[in-house]
């Protein structure tokens, strides 16, 4: 019995028996989405009226009855229950629905016995069940542009789901909490924040959890990132619940974690609701769709280079010279990572060690990352019974207590300080900060050299880097190792770190590292690293280089994902994790409010763009989108394009327009980041985008009366707009421009696109995609089509396609039924028919008559074909003729009437320069060369009609030319070219040879045609 699986979480998907089902319209998709989650019947016109409010009552009916006719033969079983009045799914029928069984797998915690607001053990299958089915929004990315009906459906089913779901992780946060599981409570809570940046309950319980997890700085994070998010979008602070919390993190004064609670009987449900009590505080007190990955989760791969160059600088730390280490690079390449794993190293050869970072919402705040960073070295020190005091002289101390009081109370005696507006106050103050910090690291260090650590130093404020200029100035006087990390960007503080980085380059006491993103084979490398049992890895690199190029952050987000279940290594479609969305997040918040609305714009025109389309779909004045493209440049949200290099038929293949002045183009600096920001913008507002971006383009075509690169765009835009009569326009003119570039499958694309679009004109589509097939090889798909436009067709057009089919089944081997073909094309065409449409067809009815040995009917025909050709004087036809005669001719070992017929031949495509006659004539001239023995000229007419072959894109052809020229080489004693030809050919045939076992084997050797 066979079975169908409707997939709506994320972009509707269709399975049957495991195989996916492909529906050609989105009203068919929408009409089985609402029959399968409302799971009963409707009567015609709700649908019709749901679908189609636009249309009367019936025109909505019958377009509702093609739809349902079309949904039946892609779905091709009975499962949809049709009737004069109503439509329903089939009762019974083996139908699988995921949204169906996520609402059930939640549903079966509420048969535990338990409060629906409590946990025990049995609710962690069914939610993380749940949860894994919720792959993204319901429909996500799906929409009818002509009925908000059911786009309202949509939505209100979305938000249910959405509420769900958040309930669901707040549960599973709960329960791998109860656990002591503290890492995987961390995944499911970022991916509940995920839903809401906004839920403050969610940031405390992130704050709690990390704290439980040994990870301070990140639960303090967490309320920074709140603070932030609720100053940004609602202008206030936080709950004093949450304050209170971060005080608490901040002073190491939080909730003790909860106990253990591995397993729960009917004697322990007073232990389970004590557990559930304290822990339904934490989680009214969980986010997003991946786990935070500790330091070591994955190997370090990809780095040996820098991790050499960082070992080198720090040893020569030892001989009593301080070095600056800096690690450079955009956000989440990688920088943090490599520099925990440094001092881990270092920590093992005894270093001492100094760590703290500075924080983006923080800059203002002075010398805040070494406040911190003191702080908790001098609890480290205090915690390990090491006076640390006796290091250093009072009146040094004195300086450092202007900005840590409490050494007042550690310290009583302490001298007083001069005024701070003396001569040399801050030079004092500095060097006191200085003394103290190495007073802290003599007293501990057991290594030659002692390393300082403060990253993201992007961040810090102008006191810090004052400070810090003052430290890199006298390296010389200690063995000190300065570790920065900071982030590519253009902002003033980058100038003062690239100063300070220049400072001690001078003084040769400087080691700069660019760090660049993953190459495939290093990507490769991390996932068998890090493969566990059951993970399917075939492909898995590759894709994960597609979804992350080549980003580490991005890359051990997906992993991690991809190992606790979050995402399925098969599907078409992956949900950002959570760690992805939160840094995309974060960056984005940085930016004001028009960089947003132009950035908007930009994730609509695509991952590439140019300003004049951007400044134009915007609306913005030149002025505006100058600056809004600098602070996103800044914030490395976009770059310049320096030199934009053509990758398709279809891009831009220059820097300047039509007019000869430049045209600045830019892109963004990830694709997920573009991603994030199209699916933040409203339905409403990405199709006006669209539409004033296809008009933008539109007028640019106008404008310079040349574009047709531009046309696909176009019908993209216009298609998203709504406007599908100018899509399908433009998709037409955009496979006729590929068509002319040789682009066969992008023309592909674009025809078949147009006909979704309607375009009028079917049967010219229908009949062009078959003539793609035939030269592509896929002569099943060729036929198919051609006999779609012969249904359309009568007259001379129909004798056109008939004409074509018969080709396709002589190239086949099918000879008997290409002749059936011809004939039914000459008599469609009678014998008023024009006379260069029968000649070419008895031309190729010719070859059909020779293939099978009938030369005489063979020779009848050419003649024929020669006679109507001069008669109607068609050059093309001549072409034809000439090459059929010649083929007999060498045939009968006539080699000098082959010879003249065939240069005819060759003459008459160059006039003509048709590329297809051309190669025909090159190639049956060589095989009379090599009749007579002259092999060395038969293969460069060989190589000539190769190179034709594989320009027209022919592929049959092309490997019928590898096949001739590898017997001509092997003739000549050139074995090793030979056999590479012989594997060329050979391949080309797989390539298109699936149907090989229904085709005459000698077609695949094609020798002349």
């Amino acid at each position: 019995m066979s079975h169908l699986a409707v997939f709506l979480f994320g972009p509707p998907h269709l399975e049957r028996d495991g195989e996916s089902i492909n529906v050609d319209t989105r009203k068919a998709i929408a009409l089985l989405a609402y029959l399968a989650v409302t799971n009963r019947r409707h009567s015609r016109d709700a649908l019709a009226a749901l679908l189609w409010p636009d249309y009367d009552q019936p025109h909505a009916r019958a377009t509702l009855r093609r739809t349902l006719s079309a949904l039946n033969k892609a779905l091709a079983g009975n499962w949809l229950s049709i009737d004069r009045e109503t439509v329903g799914l089939t009762p019974g029928a083996n139908f699988w629905l995921d949204v169906n069984e996520f609402n059930q797998q939640l549903a079966s915690c509420h048969t535990h016995g338990h409060n629906t607001n409590e946990i025990c053990p049995d609710c962690l299958e069914p939610l993380t069940q749940a949860v894994k089915l919720y792959r993204d929004d319901f429909m996500a990315g799906f929409n009818l542009q002509d009925s908000s009906t059911f786009d309202d459906w949509q939505f209100f089913q979305a938000d249910g789901l959405r509420r769900e779901l958040a309930n669901g992780l707040e549960r599973l946060v709960l329960c791998h909490s109860s656990r002591a599981d503290f890492a995987t409570a961390i995944t499911y809570a970022r991916r509940w924040l995920a839903l809401d940046r906004l839920h403050e309950p969610a940031y405390r319980c992130l704050m709690q959890l990390y704290s439980w997890s040994g990870q301070r700085t990140a639960a303090l994070q967490q309320y920074q990132e709140c603070t932030h998010m609720l100053d940004q979008e609602l202008g206030v602070a936080p709950l004093e619940a949450t304050t209170r919390l971060y005080q608490a993190i901040k002073q190491n004064q939080g909730p003790p974690p909860p106990t253990p609670v591995q397993t729960l009987t009917a004697t322990t449900k007073k232990e389970q609701r004590r557990t559930t009590t304290s822990l339904t505080s934490l989680s009214h007190t969980s986010n997003a769709s991946s786990v935070q990955p500790s330091p070591t989760s994955y190997p370090l791969i990809g780095r040996q280079e820098e991790w050499s160059t960082m070992q080198k600088a720090y040893a020569s730390t030892f001989s009593s010279h301080g070095q600056v280490i800096v690690l450079e690079g955009e956000a989440g390449i990688g920088k943090t990572r490599l520099a925990q794993e440094f001092l881990s190293f270092a920590r093992d050869k005894d270093a001492a060690l100094f760590i703290t970072r500075c924080y983006e919402g923080e800059t203002t705040l002075a010398y805040a990352p070494f406040v911190t960073g003191l702080r908790l070295r001098m609890a480290v020190m205090e915690k390990m019974g090491i006076r640390w005091q006796d290091q250093i002289a009072a009146h040094w101390l004195s300086e450092a207590a202007r900005l840590l009081p409490e050494l007042h109370r550690l310290c009583p005696d302490l001298p007083p300080t001069p005024p701070l507006d003396s001569p040399g106050a801050q030079a004092r103050f500095f060097e006191g900060l200085r003394q103290f910090l190495l007073a802290l690291f003599h007293a501990e260090q057991k290594a030659p050299a002692s390393i300082l650590f403060i990253d993201d130093v992007q961040w810090a404020d102008a006191a810090s880097l004052d400070f810090l200029s003052y430290l890199v100035r006298r390296l010389h006087e200690h063995p000190l190792c300065l570790l920065l990390t900071w982030r590519t960007t253009q902002t003033a503080q980058a100038h003062r770190l690239h100063q300070l980085l220049a400072t001690a380059h001078r003084a040769g006491q400087a080691t700069q590292l660019q760090l660049a993103r993953l190459n495939p084979a290093t990507v490769k490398q991390l996932v068998q690293a890090a493969a566990t049992p059951g993970l399917t890895t075939n492909g898995l690199a590759e894709r994960l280089y597609q979804e992350t190029e080549g980003l580490p952050l991005f890359l051990t987000e997906y992993l991690t994902a991809i190992t606790h279940g979050m995402l399925e290594t098969e599907n078409d479609y992956w949900s950002l994790p959570g760690g992805v969305r939160d840094l995309l997040t974060s960056r984005l918040s940085a930016v004001g409010e028009t960089s947003r609305q132009l950035l908007s714009t930009a994730a609509v025109i695509g991952r590439s763009f140019d300003f004049d389309t951007l400044r134009e779909a915007s609306g913005r004045s030149e002025e505006e989108t100058v600056t809004a493209l600098e602070e996103l440049i800044n914030h490395g949200l976009v770059a310049e394009i320096r030199s934009h290099q053509q990758t398709t038929y279809a891009e831009v293949d220059t820097q300047e327009d039509y007019t000869g002045q430049l045209t600045l183009f830019y892109d963004f600096s990830h694709e997920k980041l573009r991603t994030l920001v199209y699916e933040a913008t409203s339905l409403a507002r990405r199709r006006l985008l669209h539409r004033r971006i296809a008009e933008a383009l539109v007028a640019y075509m106008r404008r310079y009366q040349r574009g047709e690169t531009r046309a696909g765009k176009i019908a993209y835009h216009y298609q998203m707009a709504g406007n599908l009569p100018e899509a399908a326009h433009y998709y037409f003119r955009a496979g006729e421009y590929a068509l002319a570039l040789y682009a066969y499958n992008e023309a592909l694309a674009h025809f078949h696109a147009a006909l979704a679009s309607g375009h009028p004109e079917i049967a010219r589509i229908h009949e062009t995609i078959g003539d793609l097939h035939t030269l592509l090889g896929t002569y099943s798909a060729a036929i198919t089509y051609y006999k779609t436009a012969a249904t359309r067709c009568n007259g001379a057009a129909l004798a056109i396609i008939q004409h074509k089919l018969g080709i396709v089944h002589e190239r086949r081997g099918g000879w008997e039924q290409a002749e059936h073909y011809y004939a039914t094309a000459l008599e469609a065409l009678g014998n008023s028919g024009s006379l260069d449409a029968r000649a070419r067809i008895y031309a190729d009815w010719s070859l059909s008559a020779y293939h099978c040995h009938q030369n005489t009917k063979a020779l009848d025909m050419a003649q024929q074909a020669l006679h109507l050709a001069e008669g109607a004087q068609d050059m093309r036809s001549l072409a034809q003729a000439h090459n059929m005669l010649g083929i007999l001719a060498s045939s009968s070992h006539n080699l000098t009437q082959a010879t003249h017929h065939l240069e005819q031949s060759l003459t008459l495509a160059e006039n003509l320069q048709d590329t297809s006659i051309r190669a025909a004539a090159l190639n049956n001239l060589a095989q009379v060369y090599k009749a007579s023995g002259s092999i060395q000229q038969a293969i460069n007419l060989t190589r000539s009609a190769l190179t034709l072959s594989i320009t027209y894109g022919d592929r049959h052809r092309e490997a019928a030319l590898h096949n001739n020229l590898a017997d001509l080489l092997y003739a000549e004693g050139q074995l090793e070219d030979s056999m590479r030809h012989l594997k060329r050919a050979v391949s080309i045939y797989a390539e298109i040879g699936v149907e090989a076992g229904t085709v005459q084997p000698e077609i695949w050797k094609l020798t002349e045609w």
